[in-house]
């Protein structure tokens, strides 16, 4: 296993914290959002929301439109997560 897989472990699980904070403020429950999501299983979410998977990149603006947030936002908060040096070329510092 690499030196990253730690650390990327724990930036899955910040994004997971984010995520789940950004949906309790939308009012809604793992089962609330993966409905409006279209996704038979709410267990994804849970994942998600622990740190053991992302937001799909093709499924970002789905996402951020269930939590009533503006994908451009979104797709870049979670890059900040998922792909930091990819966001640091693109936008600058982090956070």
């Amino acid at each position: 296993m690499s030196k990253a897989a730690p650390e990327t472990r724990a930036l899955r699980k910040e994004a997971g914290n984010w995520l789940k904070a950004r949906r309790t403020e939308a009012g809604l429950s793992q089962v609330d959002l993966a409905a409006r999501l279209g996704l038979k299983y709410y267990t994804f979410i849970s994942q998600v929301e622990n740190g053991f998977s992302r937001v799909p990149t093709e499924t970002m603006e789905a996402w951020a439109l269930a939590l009533k947030l503006e994908p451009p936002e979104f797709a870049r908060h979670l890059l900040v997560y998922y792909e930091p040096e990819l966001h640091r070329l693109l936008f600058g510092a982090s956070k």
